[in-house]
């Protein structure tokens, strides 16, 4: 199939940018990396009244790190931050990166273009909420922080109105004593995962864990926080009994859909295995920091 008709606009600066999805609303579509809107047009799934193209804005690639967290600029494609210097230290990138698509599809994809396309199974949502991070949104009248819990609202679908863009993402980078990891699971290496796990936490001098972060995704609408599986830690040592009671809850508390690809008993044995993984080798790590 082909896109159904539509205007197209490069505008040059973001001022522009948002001022045409002003005018245009619903009906008009931000174009990032293009890596999943252009499947999208292709199949008719999306048919936008207007296309606004970002690729000519300069301003919105950046990595940088300040005051505890990561700046990432929206339009910043995957494979820029898979080889950031600046996150050699913060493995749970490099664990999660590699698994994005394809080496051409990060070569062209954006962060900003995958959050705000809030994929159920994306490996970006799963990271913002691991995380702790947050959306900076610009629009016509006032700029917005919103938390990443309050960003993903449901499947494809995030807390932006129609006039704003992201511009730029926050992630609260772990701190000494912590450690953090990302594992999923797919068909094939390249495929959406069927179920994904990322795990940070935090270990005193004392070797107990302080705070834990554990999100999910491909296990619902949108990626989640597995907090019973946090809570459930923090007090403890990490123990490999901790960490089989953490998985077990996390288990316990999802109820993640049936598809042709799994069913739902199957990705629910997924969690479980998969918290385990990323619990142990977030403890590993933090151990050895």
């Amino acid at each position: 199939m082909k896109p159904a008709p539509f205007a197209y606009a490069a505008p040059e600066t973001l001022e522009e940018a948002i001022a045409l999805k002003a005018d245009g609303g619903d009906d008009a579509l931000a174009l990032a990396g293009g890596q999943s809107l252009i499947p999208l047009l292709a199949l008719r799934l999306a048919s936008p009244a207007l296309l606004v193209d970002l690729n000519g804005i300069e301003g919105l690639t950046s990595i940088r790190r300040e005051d505890g967290w990561l700046r990432v600029g929206a339009m910043t494609r995957h494979r820029d931050v898979e080889e950031a210097g600046e996150l050699e230290q913060v493995p749970i990138f490099s664990d999660a990166l590699p698994l994005i698509g394809h080496r051409a599809i990060r070569n062209r994809g954006t962060v900003g273009g995958s959050i705000a396309h809030a994929d159920p199974a994306a490996e970006w949502p799963g990271l913002a909420l691991a995380l702790d991070a947050t959306v900076e949104a610009v629009g016509p009248r006032e700029e917005r922080s919103i938390t990443a819990e309050d960003f993903f609202v449901a499947p494809f679908t995030n807390a932006l109105e129609p006039d704003e863009l992201v511009r730029e993402i926050r992630f609260r980078l772990p701190g000494p004593g912590s450690g953090s990891a990302f594992v999923e699971h797919s068909r094939r290496h390249g495929d959406f995962a069927l179920v994904g796990a990322a795990a940070v936490v935090h270990v005193g001098t004392d070797g107990v864990v302080s705070t834990a972060r554990i999100s999910l995704i491909g296990v619902g609408g949108t990626a989640v926080r597995a907090r019973d599986g946090e809570r459930s830690l923090e007090g403890g040592s990490l123990t490999d009994a901790d960490v089989e009671a953490a998985a077990a809850a996390c288990r316990a508390a999802v109820d993640p859909p049936n598809s042709v690809h799994g069913s739902s008993r199957y990705r629910r044995h997924l969690v479980g295995v998969l918290v385990g993984r990323a619990l142990r080798l977030a403890r590993d790590r933090a151990r050895a920091a």
